[in-house]
């Protein structure tokens, strides 16, 4: 009976310790399996134009979790940038992104609290804070533009040549065979002459002769005529 009791005794002991273990081993996983604010992190980045500020969300276990985003100056919040986002993570890793115009060297602050069962798992800040970039965003397929005038001018700024004048050459002017127009004159030109006897007949010698044989004709006959007058009153 004695033995009995002993040994049982000795089992109960070892149960409990066995117990004691599996809940201590229990609790470490619990423990690491819950949300912490080293799976979390945040980076700014460009979309074209415009600023981001995106939280990463590695937990595998999933509670979700609420970011919030200030802005700092001189160790305080100058303000909240948007409104706060709530995140379930995953091994690989869920983002959140901010819309924010950051300006070169900026700070900011990002507040992580996760609650599960109403228990709080998180209720911190991402260590160091985030600082942007030095070079703040620009649109895509910009850039700036050169000071620096060029040594050799472009094809719009060229000038053009000159029109080439064309210069009549003295065999243009007068083609072969021709003869160049003679100086003006008084003078009419024999054919100017021609064709003006050819039109009145004034022109000619003809024309004078004919005209001379009239008034001789003329006057021969007037001295036959009186000639025969006189005669006729000589014989009466």
């Amino acid at each position: 009976m004695s033995l009995s009791r002993r040994t049982a005794a000795r089992s109960v002991r070892m149960l409990g310790v066995t117990a004691a273990s599996a809940a201590l081993a229990l609790s470490a996983a619990g423990t690491a399996l819950a949300c912490d604010i080293s799976e979390f992190s945040a980076s700014a980045a460009c979309d074209g134009a415009k600023g981001l500020i995106t939280v990463t969300d590695k937990d595998p276990t999933g509670v979700p979790a609420e970011i919030t985003v200030f802005l700092e100056n001189n160790g305080g919040d100058l303000r909240q940038v948007g409104t706060a986002q709530t995140v379930e993570g995953s091994k690989k890793g869920v983002t959140v992104s901010f819309a924010e115009d950051w300006e070169p060297g900026a700070i900011y602050r990002i507040h992580v609290k996760a609650v599960k069962n109403e228990k709080i798992l998180v209720d911190k800040d991402i260590a160091g804070n985030l600082t942007t970039p030095s070079k703040a965003c620009e649109a895509v397929g910009t850039s700036t533009p050169s000071t620096t005038p060029s040594s050799t001018p472009s094809d719009d700024t060229t000038t053009a040549p000159p029109a080439e004048t064309v210069t009549p050459s003295p065999s243009a002017s007068t083609s072969e065979g021709t003869e160049p127009a003679p100086s003006a004159s008084n003078a009419p030109s024999p054919a100017a002459q021609e064709s003006n006897l050819a039109e009145t007949g004034a022109g000619s010698n003809t024309g004078l002769i004919v005209g001379i044989a009239a008034v001789l004709v003329a006057v021969g006959g007037g001295a036959v005529f009186f000639g025969m007058r006189r005669r006729g009153s000589s014989n009466r």
